[in-house]
């Protein structure tokens, strides 16, 4: 009995056109909101074909690139919604006018681990030694860490609260700022509070103790901070729940913007010498 063997034909492959190869990419990258994707697939495309790249290579080098633009674009809304009166970067930061600050632990924090461990940060020191500006500078590499950042001074932060507490919302809104992995107290120490002010404020410490990290500028040491807030025990209790997880820095030096100003006058001294 012979057998008879049955074949069968594959269908043909079917080519797609690169017309139709570049509209279903658009169509998938936006379907997946991957525009860079949608933008730079072509041109690494024939760069993968110049350079004989592995498919793997190629689909790594795509998503990479949606990855950092989508990463760049977070951490611009991430800025944008911390609120920094200006936006300030320890890189501009002149360290020599302030021997007090340890570069190493400057480094430290630059990291922004202080915040995954959810510790806080304490700058004091006079007016004018350029707190705000390591403040920003702290906020600004955070925020490039992923992480969401609130900014305002103090005096702002209890008109804030007390609003809430007036409406019968203070938990609500408590609530609502410990969605910020870190939030920045600026200028404690400036104006007196008065008991109700310091009472908000201690909520607003104690609702955030190990739950989400404080920066904080001062012009006092803490033990003048009773001045402030009107009450030791009140100002204790808050100092306290601050720097049992802190890295407390005490500055000391020349004024930043006293600075600033000394240089520009000689500045135009030197001009002005220049041209008699």
């Amino acid at each position: 009995m012979t057998s008879t063997k049955t074949t069968t034909t594959k269908p043909a492959a079917s080519h797609k056109t690169s017309e139709q190869i570049s509209s279903k990419l658009a169509y998938l990258a936006r379907a997946l909101k991957t525009p860079t994707i949608g933008r730079v697939w072509e041109d690494l495309a024939n760069r993968a074909r110049d350079e004989n790249w592995a498919h793997e290579e190629y689909l790594a080098a795509v998503l990479e690139r949606q990855v950092a633009d989508r990463e760049s674009a977070g951490t611009t809304m991430r800025i944008r919604t911390a609120h920094f009166p200006q936006v300030k970067t320890l890189e501009d930061f002149n360290l020599d006018h302030l021997p007090s600050l340890r570069k190493d632990l400057l480094a430290h924090l630059a990291t922004s681990t202080f915040v995954a461990k959810t510790e806080n940060v304490i700058l004091l020191g006079p007016p004018g030694i350029g707190k705000t500006h390591l403040a920003i500078g702290l906020g600004v590499k955070a925020a490039h860490a992923g992480y969401s950042v609130l900014f305002d001074t103090a005096n702002n932060w209890i008109t804030r609260l007390a609003t809430a507490h007036h409406a019968g919302a203070l938990e609500t809104e408590l609530k609502k700022i410990r969605r910020y992995k870190l939030i920045i107290v600026d200028e404690i120490g400036y104006i007196p509070f008065d008991t109700d002010a310091a009472n908000l404020f201690f909520q607003l410490v104690a609702s955030r103790y190990e739950q989400g990290s404080i920066m904080v500028t001062s012009n006092l040491p803490f033990g003048r901070w009773g001045e402030t807030f009107g009450d030791d025990v009140v100002a204790a209790a808050m100092i306290d729940r601050l720097v049992h997880h802190a890295e407390v820095l005490t500055l000391s030096g020349n004024s930043y913007r006293t600075h600033g100003r000394r240089d520009l006058l000689h500045q135009g001294e030197r001009h002005n010498q220049d041209n008699d």
